[in-house]
């Protein structure tokens, strides 16, 4: 059934690095970093400045995703800490996910490398536009909430559990579509779509914008367009991609932070008056079939026949609740396990007072509470839509059923 799901457009070669305080406290005395400086908004062009990034994302205690101007800094950087190689990008993650369910699909790529042979799942395709091998790798750092580091005059506790990617990925940014797009997509139920978010060439934006719904012209008419939003890294792009792809997207989805910067403020979400204004707002900006907003206490569609995704988006926090909980390699029972846990009481009592004011225009589903001494953060989005899709699947392919 792999032509029946069709996951694109990139995948990565990540570091995942261990978290080291007293690295990062050695680094903050080496490079003479004050606190006045600590901005998540900097041009990363060395190694200081990537620290000075990092510890701004951790005094808020957010993720995010930050360009750097050479793949030289992530390496000096995850040098000094004990590191996993694994693979990201949304789609490859997202196929990772399916596949310890038993759903397999066809994966997109740009690049290929040992690391990918080695690492993608057997029951996975794959068809690439690579025309050789290439490594650049993505460089993923995660804290856990509690999380100090002291150095100088900077003093700070991570309020949250979070994680950050840097990256510099020519392949990606480049992000060139292979030929055999078309032809797979064809017979194609599902097609997932992400990774515009790293191309930072307009005239490049539009010619693979142009390209992607030339191939998309073979999509089968039932077949449902998944789009997972994610930070930009030019942010004025990425409404030359809504511009583009709207009218052929069916469910557009993003998390709480992408939401948060569309909407330009922070957000209470589980102030209901505050989050349907926001929803509002956000829609306006983004006004797609579907939206698909998934947070740390419930996950929501919004816009018309919203209630038919309701299992896929219990699918989706099942699925990143597991992978936050196990880490990677988590199998079906883990996934079970998960589906059976108590749900977020804030996220229950959010979902049924939304629901409550809006009506049939929304569907909320509340997350699990899960208590975990180390949570992974890594990859709760792209895992969030492997879910998703993977209970698409379920509700309209033949596919095994879980484990009794």
């Amino acid at each position: 059934m792999t032509e029946k799901l069709v996951l694109g457009l990139g995948g990565t070669v990540d570091y995942e690095i261990g978290w080291d305080s007293s690295v990062i406290e050695g680094l903050i005395t080496h490079y003479s970093i004050g606190a006045s400086e600590l901005t998540t908004s900097i041009a990363i062009d060395s190694e200081r400045d990537l620290v000075v990034s990092l510890l701004g994302f951790m005094k808020d205690g957010v993720g995010g995703e930050r360009f750097v101007a050479s793949s030289d800094i992530v390496e000096q950087f995850a040098s000094r800490f004990d590191k996993r190689i694994t693979l990201g990008g949304t789609p490859v993650r997202a196929a990772m996910a399916m596949s310890a369910l038993g759903i397999t699909c066809t994966v997109h790529l740009v690049s290929i490398d040992d690391h990918v042979r080695r690492l993608l799942p057997p029951d996975c395709a794959y068809i690439s536009s690579a025309v050789r091998d290439t490594t650049d790798p993505h460089l993923i750092v995660q804290f856990g909430q509690g999380a100090h580091v002291r150095s100088g005059d900077i003093d700070l506790t991570a309020p949250h559990p979070n994680r950050i990617i840097y990256t510099n990925d020519p392949p990606n940014r480049e992000l060139v579509l292979s030929d055999e797009l078309g032809e797979v997509l064809q017979a194609a139920e599902v097609f997932m779509i992400s990774g515009f978010n790293v191309i930072q060439n307009a005239a490049v934006l539009d010619e693979r914008l142009r390209t992607l719904k030339t191939h998309m012209r073979g999509l089968p008419p039932h077949a449902v367009v998944y789009y997972e939003d994610a930070g930009f890294h030019v942010p004025a792009l990425s409404q030359r991609v809504r511009d583009a792809l709207l009218d052929v997207i069916d469910v557009y989805s993003l998390n709480e932070e992408e939401m948060q910067a569309y909407v330009g403020r922070p957000l209470d979400l589980l102030d209901v008056d505050e989050m349907v204004r926001a929803l509002g707002e956000l829609h306006a900006a983004i006004p797609a079939k579907v939206l698909v907003v998934h947070t740390k206490y419930w996950s929501l569609a919004w816009g018309d026949g919203a209630g038919a995704f309701e299992a896929s988006l219990r699918g989706g926090i099942t699925m990143a609740s597991t992978r936050y909980r196990t880490g990677d390699g988590f199998t079906e029972r883990d996934y079970l396990d998960v589906s059976h846990l108590p749900v977020n009481p804030h996220g229950a009592a959010f979902a049924e007072s939304i629901e409550g004011a809006v009506g049939s225009a929304v569907c909320c589903v509340p997350a699990f509470v899960v208590d975990v001494e180390h949570p992974t953060t890594i990859g709760l989005g792209d895992t969030f839509a492997g879910g998703f899709i993977a209970a698409l699947a379920r509700s309209g392919l033949p596919q095994r059923p879980l484990v009794p």
